[in-house]
């Protein structure tokens, strides 16, 4: 048998939702009112950081699994954040509260504030149809 190659490893995915998030909230603040595009962007932030919160343990469980609590302890907390903040931020746009909603994606932005995004990216608009998605979780 042969070996079984993950190229879509939870560290890829994590750096691929944490520059889609610098992305939208770098949008978000650019938008003027409370539209539809502002929801999908908002939306879209809280579901990403809900998805790096759940690739945590994936993460660490190869940690674990050799002994390295320590390193795997300090690497949950470093990304205890993100699972907090999409709740709040869940809450925040479901109530329709703009003010919390800027508030909390301003904290995912300083959180971020490492990961570089260049204005030619690859990204697109990862943010389209991310409200319907909040509704329906």
């Amino acid at each position: 048998m042969s070996r079984i190659i993950n190229l879509e490893s939870a560290g890829k995915e994590r750096t691929r939702l944490t520059r889609a998030i610098v992305l939208a909230v770098r949008e978000l603040a650019r938008q003027n009112g409370t539209g539809a595009e502002s929801r999908d962007l908002a939306a879209y932030i809280a579901l990403s950081l809900r998805a790096i919160a759940d690739t945590i343990d994936v993460s660490v469980a190869a940690w674990e699994k050799r002994g390295y609590w320590v390193k795997a302890d300090r690497f949950r907390m470093d990304w205890l954040w993100a699972g907090e903040l999409a709740e709040k931020l869940r809450l925040a746009l479901l109530s329709e509260d703009w003010g919390t909603v800027a508030a909390l994606a301003a904290r995912s932005a300083q959180k971020l504030n490492k990961v570089s995004v260049g204005e030619n990216n690859r990204l697109g608009k990862p943010w389209a149809g991310a409200w319907q998605e909040l509704q329906r979780r």
